[in-house]
Formats: structure tokens, sequence, C-alpha cells
């Protein structure tokens, strides 16, 4: 019998999980459930299967189909301990930590903060408490790595008895960077430089790092800010929110969905799709333009982070729209011609790594993520 962790990473669409040997951290076993809430798939082995569940169902009949999936699926091995991706730590959590139902009280408490993931990532916890009562779990925060960020990176301008009280910006996808930081010595040397990783899949945001460290992101005190998302707005002015709920008559309820569930690239499509493979497939003339948004956005996002770093020695993709969408890619880097980047089309097409010329200035990169390989190594180092 095998001793394993399970890692589970449930987005706003979806579930990734990993088994991983609890001795070495291996890899054993692997899959996703996308699509959710709009007719979920199983993605294993190179196979995949709608899952038996209403076309709406949620995170919860996913994952409840999951353990019985990988109880019965994996039979020779024995889940020993569970790590978790908790999107929102706050400023109580700034490393790993043992889920004890305080802790879950503590998460709970950042919900309001990060409504389309937190609730989510408890759910996890609780779908694995369900079937496995015994074992041991650790929540890994994907706010933590930006707290490398130094102070004037975190602040916004509001009176200081806020900021005390811990109005900031956070970041997130953290524990995406944290593997991407990783991974870049293998392709730009010890001393990585000036790096910007983008972050693109259903949530997308950029990290810009000096030697692997974060110096700044896109995404600020809840996971709403920045680029164009899946069905999130990204960068918005705050008068839109006065301006629905007085002018409009929209509760702050309402206003809070339209901004984190109806907008994005489904909002500004039309109601198309939130899925960018659609959008790419119609040929509705408003499923372009959200494509192009999203692009132009990006571009203009890196071009600020450019600056926080004074200057860029390279550029990566990553998440699911980052590492299988050329078009998208190509898009943004045309738009950073300006920064000294020259696409290799070849080369992206191909999906890279190296997808920019010889004698480009800025390398750019497609590096795929591993946020479950992360949280197992955090997770197997904390129970050590």
């Amino acid at each position: 019998m095998t001793h394993a962790i399970l890692v589970l990473n449930a987005g706003s669409s979806s579930v990734k999980y990993g088994v991983f040997s609890a001795d070495d951290q291996s890899l054993l076993a692997k899959g996703l459930i996308d699509r959710i809430g709009s007719g979920a798939e199983h993605h294993a082995n190179g196979k995949t299967e709608v899952l038996p569940v209403a076309q709406d169902a949620k995170h919860a009949e996913a994952l409840a189909w999951l353990t019985a999936h990988l109880q019965s699926d994996l039979q020779d091995v024995e889940i020993v301990a569970a790590g978790h991706r908790v999107v929102h730590g706050g400023q109580d959590f700034t490393s790993s930590t043992r889920i004890t139902p305080e802790v879950v009280t503590r998460m709970a408490a950042l919900s309001p903060l990060a409504p389309a993931h937190q609730p989510h990532n408890l759910a996890g916890i609780a779908a694995l408490q369900a079937v496995w009562p015994d074992i041991p779990q650790v929540a890994c925060f994907d706010t933590a790595f930006h707290r490398t960020q130094p102070r004037l990176a975190q602040l916004f301008a509001l009176p200081r008895q806020l900021t005390e009280d811990g109005v900031l910006r956070y970041g997130f996808h953290g524990l995406s960077y944290d593997y991407i930081a990783s991974q870049l010595p293998a392709h730009l040397g010890p001393k990585t430089g000036r790096v910007i990783v983008l972050h693109l899949g259903h949530g997308a945001s950029l990290c810009g790092m000096i030697d692997g460290q974060s110096v700044a992101t896109s995404m600020g005190f809840t996971a709403l800010d920045g680029l164009v998302m899946g069905k999130r707005c990204g960068d918005l002015d705050p008068g839109v929110i006065f301006y629905l709920v007085r002018d409009k008559g929209l509760s702050i309820e309402e206003a809070e969905v339209l901004v984190s569930s109806q907008s994005g690239l489904y909002g500004v499509s039309g109601g198309i799709s939130s899925d960018m493979r659609d959008l790419a497939a119609s040929d509705d003339p408003a499923a372009a333009e959200a494509i192009d948004l999203f692009a132009y956005r990006a571009c203009r996002q890196i071009g600020s982070m450019a600056a926080a770093l004074n200057g860029v020695d390279a550029i990566v993709f990553t998440a699911g729209i980052g590492e299988n969408a050329p078009d998208v890619r190509r898009r943004i880097l045309l738009g950073c011609g300006w920064l000294g980047v020259d696409v290799d089309d070849a080369a992206n097409a191909a999906g890279g790594p190296v997808i920019s010329t010889a004698d480009s200035r800025v390398t750019a990169l497609v590096i795929p993520t591993n946020e479950e390989k992360v949280i197992a190594e955090q997770t197997a180092a904390l129970l050590r």
C-alpha cells in the first residue's frame, strides 16, 4: 500500500487534483474537473467524461463525485494527508498551516474577500473530512507568495486606519507564481532578473518578480482587480459601483454579482461564454471584442508592471489560457513590442517553451504551472 498526499485545487469553475507520494512527492495520479456549473467534465489519463451530475451542478456535487471516484480508482493507495489551495489568507496566514476547526472559522471569515473561491476551497476541506476524517489537512495560501512586496506596492490611498485594519493589496495566484519562480532558473539562469508572469485562466492576473520574489501584482484586496477574467471585470472605477447602486437601483449584493459573475469575457461577449475556447470558436463580433479587450488590458498591465520593475528581462505565460491559446499570447506580445520582445510564430504555435526570437531583447516563455506540486511539497514539509 502506497502512502499518499491528496491535493485539491478548487478554482472558480474547476477542481484540479493530484495524488502524490508522501515520501518524495512524486506524482501518482492527477486529473481535472472543469466547466463546473455549465456541464462539468472530468479529464484524466487522456480521456474526457461528462460528470453524471446536473448541467448546472456546482462544486459540492463535483467534489462528491470526485471523492467516490478516487476511492474506487486508487484502491492500492492510502491517503494519509491532504493539502488544499486556499485563495485568501488575509493578514492571519502568511504561510501554509495545519487545518483545525479554528483555522476553518478564520478562513471562512475571509470568504467575503474571495467569494468566487474561498467557499469552494472550504467545500473541498469539508468533502475530504467527511470521507477521510482522521487524516491531517493543510491549507496553502495564494496570498502568501506576495508578502515579499514592498509596502508601497501593498498600499491603497485610503485613510491610515483602514490600512491598519488590513485593507491592503494582497495579490493572488501565489501558488502558481511560486512554482513558476522555482522553474525560472532552468530557463534564465540562477539570477532570473526582472520577470513578468501572466497567469491567464478563468481567473487571471500577472506578477512582477525580481529574482523570483514578488514585487508587484495586478490583483489587490480581492481577486476582482486587474485583468479581464472569465466572469470578473478586473480594473473598474469604484464610481461605477456607486452609479449602479444609486442611479440604477441595484442592491449591493446585485452589484457584487454583476462585477464578479456577469462581467469579464462573459459580459463583454454578451453572454456567449466565459471560456476563451468558446469565444475563439465563435464568429460573433461580440466574442471577438471580448478577446480583443482581454489582450488589450493585459498589454496595459504589462506596461504598468514594467514600470514597477524598472524594465523587463522576460515575460512568461502560464495557466489554462496562457499555456493553450497561442493566438492570445501572440496578440499580447505584439502589443508589447515596444519592450523589445519579438515573437517567434512557429515556436509560439508549438507551445514553446521559448516563443521569442533568438535576437529578442526580452525572452518570452510558456511554462506550465503546477500549483498541486507546490501544495504537496508544502503539506509534506509542514507535517514533517
